[in-house]
């Protein structure tokens, strides 16, 4: 479980194909990997990973086929963001996130508001029935309120999402109590 208040913004090292998927080497200058241990969650770009491997200040983790069928940002030399997962007594400052991708958005427009600015998403269609004005939606693992959304200036320099562009492609989660509530409903 993750707040989508992203810790770092780490880079993919190398992407070497592993089984069915690929092996990643993250480099992490300033994360703090001295409490991380095998077996720890991990979410890059906002997709929970497990760590496997951890050298001075990078990690290893591996993403399979099925995992990279369904998300985006993970080739080598890009910027992801990085958050480790919550423990139990933490405050959660952003919302409650998974790490489990439910797709791709495409960045349709970014504008700049004199301070902060408003990222538009193309969201795919069996999405949008869980988002809602004023509900919450990780984009690449940092938790924002839909509005249009409006970026601060802080989320913007401290995230990948300093970089974003039209066309872009974000992984996106939607808030889970949505997700919830629609399957009591369908019951």
């Amino acid at each position: 479980m993750f707040a989508g208040i992203v810790a770092a913004v780490g880079r993919i090292a190398s992407a070497r194909p592993s089984g069915d998927g690929l092996r990643l080497t993250i480099e992490a200058p300033g994360f703090g990997l001295d409490d991380v241990a095998i077996g720890d969650s991990i979410a890059i770009q906002g997709i929970c990973h497990t760590v496997i491997a951890k050298q001075g200040e990078s990690f290893d983790v591996e993403s399979s086929r099925a995992t990279l069928d369904v998300t985006a940002g993970l080739e080598q030399g890009r910027d992801v963001n990085l958050e480790k997962s919550l423990r139990l007594g933490d405050r959660i400052d952003g919302h409650m996130v998974s790490g489990h991708v439910d797709g791709v958005g495409e960045v349709l427009s970014l504008e700049e508001l004199g301070g902060s600015a408003r990222l538009v998403i193309q969201v795919p269609a069996q999405l949008s029935r869980y988002i809602a004005k004023k509900g919450s939606i990780a984009v690449d693992g940092v938790s924002l309120t839909v509005n249009a959304v409006d970026l601060i200036p802080h989320t913007r320099a401290v995230t990948t999402l300093r970089v974003v562009a039209r066309g872009r492609r974000v992984n996106l989660e939607v808030d889970m109590i949505a997700r919830y509530v629609e399957r009591v409903l369908a019951r």
